[in-house]
């Protein structure tokens, strides 16, 4: 038996399994990082159950680990009002509770943000052609809301063809001014 081949079998295995191992590793700890954002078809699927509650235009869809919920899908109401929906592992609604997020309104958190206001049905329609039209064809508007960062007006989540979510920024005059892919 030839020895020197036996260990350098054995050097190759073991170095294979490490760097499988080490590459498993990486590849667990990036899912584990975004492990509470649900995507794709599940959710969509998700997404749907919670307007058939409360109508309106998913947000964001993460699993819950808040007992007896398996998902939170944030919401936003024709109003421009935010609901977060609660839903169990059978897509029923657990609970919904309105969002009163006051984090920018300046001082005291009394009055509402210009990020809040409702869009008008001229500024939505300009928003999301300019809006698809920087992601590209294929793609899905998301969402679109008022901006209160400077030089941006509007903010939009595309979904691309390809189920890439983008966030793109858009001026007072729906002129691209950011894109980037959301993580």
């Amino acid at each position: 038996m030839n020895t020197a081949k036996l260990r350098s079998k054995r050097v190759i295995v073991a170095g294979v399994a490490l760097a499988a191992a080490l590459g498993t590793g990486g590849v667990l700890f990036a899912t584990a990082a975004q492990a509470d954002e649900v995507t794709g078809a599940d959710r969509d699927r998700v997404g749907n159950a919670a307007v058939q509650t409360v109508p309106g235009t998913v947000l964001d869809v993460e699993t819950s680990d808040d007992k007896g919920e398996a998902f939170e899908v944030d919401v936003r109401k024709a109003d421009g009002s935010e609901v977060s929906v609660h839903l169990d592992k059978d897509l029923k609604v657990v609970s919904q509770e309105q969002d009163d997020d006051d984090d920018n309104d300046g001082a005291g958190g009394d009055g509402p943000d210009t990020d809040d206001r409702v869009l008008t049905a001229e500024e939505r329609a300009s928003g999301e052609k300019a809006a698809l039209a920087a992601v590209g064809a294929g793609s899905t508007l998301l969402d679109l809301e008022a901006s209160d960062d400077k030089g941006v007006a509007f903010e939009a989540e595309v979904r691309d063809a390809s189920g890439q979510e983008w966030d793109v920024d858009l001026d007072s005059a729906f002129a691209v001014v950011g894109k980037t892919v959301d993580n």
